[in-house]
């Protein structure tokens, strides 16, 4: 196993988790409910960090204040903060978030994941990489890239790297 950038990285309090309300809007599916940055949060939370057996909301690499929504304009945009400024995770973070919300919300949502501006000493070019469709889409075809990501998604792959 390879060397851990951030080998002793600091551990934040969770958020609370929220409770779902019996209204009949949220279960209904006729009804449109517009998304809202705590759901992205909560759609994101718990993807566990590459390195550490710890989640992104636990190392405060993801944070609700980060997350913009346009409901009406169809568009999400992530900002995430790597533990350290040379992290070499990086690029893997950002693309397990773009992948949990990717197969996770509807179609019709243009995604963005950013790393947030001064925390990173390579925030452009990881940026570019996640901007790039054609790069993402091309990351995922690689099996062993897809089963650390899935691992990160905390879903179970086959040898072979397609989801089981």
């Amino acid at each position: 196993m390879s060397q851990k950038d951030n080998v002793n990285p600091q551990i934040h309090q969770r958020v609370t988790p929220r409770v779902r309300l019996p209204e009949k809007t949220e279960f209904d599916d006729e009804v449109r409910d517009p998304f809202d940055a705590r759901e992205i949060f909560d759609l994101i939370r718990d993807i566990n960090d590459p390195e550490h057996p710890l989640t992104l909301e636990d190392l405060r690499v993801l944070n609700e204040d980060d997350i913009s929504v346009d409901d009406e304009n169809n568009s999400i945009t992530v900002k995430f903060t790597p533990t350290i400024p040379h992290c070499s995770m990086a690029t893997l973070i950002g693309l397990a978030i773009r992948v949990r919300l990717l197969r996770t919300l509807p179609p019709r949502f243009k995604v963005l994941v950013e790393i947030a501006p001064g925390t990173h000493q390579s925030e452009g070019a990881v940026n570019k990489q996640l901007a790039d469709k054609e790069r993402v889409a091309a990351a995922l075809e690689n099996n062993n890239l897809l089963q650390v990501v899935n691992q990160c998604l905390a879903i179970k792959t086959s040898t072979y790297g397609s989801a089981v």
